[in-house]
């Protein structure tokens, strides 16, 4: 896979899309625009949550050199979106409050296996298809937003492109060849939890109904 021509963001997104089981309903973004102050305080839920995974893993793998680096570099990009995120929330006086989590992270993560290496392994590939999801994401709603919120989430997808390249090669150096088996468990589980109804909009949620 190639994601790394800055200029040509047309071409990952595409090959995201290729990845990823399904497309964001229409729904889920109709929700999104109408509760966009939900919409970013979840969002900055997200960033740390993504900063802490990579933290976690560069604890529980300090053998692993490649890793270390990609995940070190991870958790600071993220962490400067989530300052950005709450520094559009500010401006538009929106309070960083606590929400509960929704279904999606918690259902991909059920079929982790338990003992390494398989462990390392699911969990990179958790880790690709939630970046790219958020990629993907972040594309769709863009050109429905204001300008300013716009240019931040576009300017969101280069970094989010790589982190799923990212995830997805140390998944295949953790496991010593390709993970396309694997993969496919993982991205069959994510497809109903994407467009399945969810009771609460969040921002990797299913489209909330009435």
């Amino acid at each position: 896979m190639n994601l790394t021509r800055p200029n040509d963001m047309s071409d990952a997104l595409q090959e995201i899309h290729d990845f990823l089981p399904c497309r964001t309903p229409a729904t889920w973004i109709e929700n999104a625009l109408a509760n966009q102050d939900l919409l970013l305080i979840d969002h900055a839920h997200c960033e740390k949550k993504a900063a802490s995974t990579a933290l976690s893993l560069m604890y529980r793998y300090v053998d692993n050199t490649n890793l270390l680096n990609k995940m070190s570099r991870l958790a600071r990009e993220e962490l400067r979106h989530f300052e950005q995120v709450l520094a559009i929330m500010v401006k538009r006086g929106v309070a960083y409050t606590h929400l509960t989590p929704s279904r999606y992270a918690a259902g991909l993560r059920e079929p982790v296996r338990k003992d390494d290496p398989g462990r390392l392994v699911d969990v990179l590939i958790v880790g690709a298809i939630i970046e790219a999801r958020s990629c993907e994401r972040f594309a769709a709603l863009a050109p429905f937003l204001d300008e300013k919120l716009a240019d931040f989430y576009n300017s969101l997808l280069k970094s989010e492109a790589r982190h799923y390249q990212d995830y997805l090669k140390l998944a295949e150096q953790a496991n010593g060849g390709p993970v396309s088996g694997r993969l496919a468990e993982f991205l069959a589980l994510e497809q109903p939890l994407i467009e399945m109804p969810d009771s609460e909009f969040r921002f990797h949620s299913g489209p909330v109904l009435g």
